[in-house]
């Protein structure tokens, strides 16, 4: 026992020296010059000063209205449920007829269906017969649809969701382009659906449709924001910003364009 009891000790002596041993030539090798810092301790703090997400409400809530106060909100989110199923289908029978099924909603042919004020119509049957004859006539020939942010209010008995639609083209020389809707769904309460509202920028519909989205963005991006990134460093480096100067600009430069193009040949 007392030859174990020696071994022992010895062992922790050299675990010991060697240790030592150890941080001396660490030490050597990596001067303390003042650029070493203690991440650990940094790290810590770090993590001990940072808010968790979803905490409290980020700005201003002080307000009197019920619909807009924190519990409200909270408890609004905390009732919104929608469970997600096909991510995309080819068609809007089949998408209309799939994205009703998370939610057990039931498609009665009567419904109230408003093409962003444009057109009402009273039953599926013609939203699926204007869909098929409308795109024939844009020129696409297929679609292929997706949803995103599905949210339902039960106490509303409403269900919307951001509508993707991806048209593809039937000639060469027509683009290809995505599209995005917002569709409000309302059902009554045995889960008829009785109302859609469908929402969109038609103007963009048809600008992208014809290309001309497309090649304005291109002339954007390419031209005009180079341009308009420079006007801004100089109009800076003047140090008058103010808005005099700038309705000066808008009514000097163009006559200087003008007077240059037209009149000083």
């Amino acid at each position: 026992m007392n030859l174990l009891y020696l071994l022992e000790s010895s062992l922790h002596s050299l675990s010991a020296i060697l240790v030592n041993n150890t941080m001396c030539n660490l030490t050597k090798r990596i001067p303390n010059d003042g650029s070493s810092r203690d991440f650990s301790r940094d790290s810590k703090s770090s993590i001990q000063n940072l808010q968790p997400f979803g905490k409290s409400p980020v700005g201003n809530f002080s307000t009197t209205t019920p619909s807009s106060s924190v519990s409200f909100i909270l408890k609004k989110h905390d009732k919104i449920e929608a469970h997600k199923k096909l991510v995309a289908q080819v068609g809007l029978e089949n998408f209309i007829r799939n994205v009703t099924k998370p939610l057990d909603l039931k498609l009665p042919n009567r419904v109230k269906f408003n093409m962003n004020g444009q057109g009402i119509m009273q039953t599926w049957e013609d939203v699926f017969l204007a869909e098929r004859v409308y795109t024939r006539c844009l020129g696409i020939s297929k679609r292929i649809y997706r949803i995103h942010a599905y949210t339902h209010e039960p106490q509303n008995n409403l269900a919307y969701f951001v509508l993707e639609e991806t048209n593809e083209r039937s000639y060469w020389f027509l683009p290809v382009f995505d599209f995005h809707v917002l569709v409000f769904t309302y059902y009554d309460e045995n889960k008829d659906v009785t109302r859609v509202d469908v929402q969109y920028d038609q103007m963009s519909f048809f600008l992208h449709c014809m290309g001309l989205a497309q090649a304005h963005a291109w002339v954007v991006e390419r031209l005009i924001t180079p341009m308009a990134v420079v006007w801004a460093r100089c109009f800076l480096a003047t140090g008058i910003v103010n808005p005099f100067m700038f309705l000066v600009q808008l009514l000097f430069v163009p006559t200087i364009l003008v007077y240059w193009v037209y009149f000083s040949q």
